[in-house]
């Protein structure tokens, strides 16, 4: 069975996201998503809630769930992927920029973990604008977020939002 590590954050899942992780279906039997938890960092989202929106987003997309699964990891990206069984880390490129720095680390993880091989996923040119960042970012000043997110995804950043608001006044 061959195995995929698609590493991020996730915060939120965008259809950027998505898009990448539904043609990592295509090369592995199964994807384990991994959710980076950095304890310096607070996320907008829980794990867990990260976790059930990719899940019905994968869900929506007719995926059976017997090939996908979501795990949070804390130490590198190479041992997580291999502590999961994985012999492909999946990474997904917006631009050159992306491209560069993606090499780099492909190169370190090599090194670290030869029998991990990163495949690189382009982005479609439909989601290579989207970002987490931008995406909080436009909820927080209560824009629409719909056209870059799951529907289910864009009701939690309206519902995280107006709370956030709510707390501030």
């Amino acid at each position: 069975m061959r195995i995929a590590f698609y590493p991020g954050s996730f915060d939120p899942v965008t259809n950027g996201h998505l898009d990448v992780l539904m043609r990592a279906f295509a090369v592995a039997d199964k994807v384990v998503v991994g959710i980076g938890v950095h304890p310096g960092k607070a996320p907008l989202f829980s794990f867990e809630e990260r976790e059930d929106m990719l899940r019905q987003a994968v869900a929506d997309h007719g995926i059976d769930p017997a090939r996908f699964s979501v795990v949070s990891f804390r130490n590198l990206v190479t041992r997580a992927a291999i502590e999961h069984g994985a012999s492909l880390l999946v990474r997904g490129l917006r631009d050159g920029t992306d491209l560069d720095y993606e090499m780099q680390m492909a190169g370190m993880n090599g090194t670290m973990e030869p029998d991990l091989s990163t495949i690189f996923v382009a982005a479609s040119p439909q989601t290579r604008h989207i970002t987490a960042t931008l995406v909080r970012q436009i909820a927080k000043l209560g824009g629409d977020v719909s056209a870059f997110v799951p529907a289910h995804v864009a009701a939690a950043l309206s519902q995280r939002a107006a709370t956030t608001q709510t707390a501030a006044d």
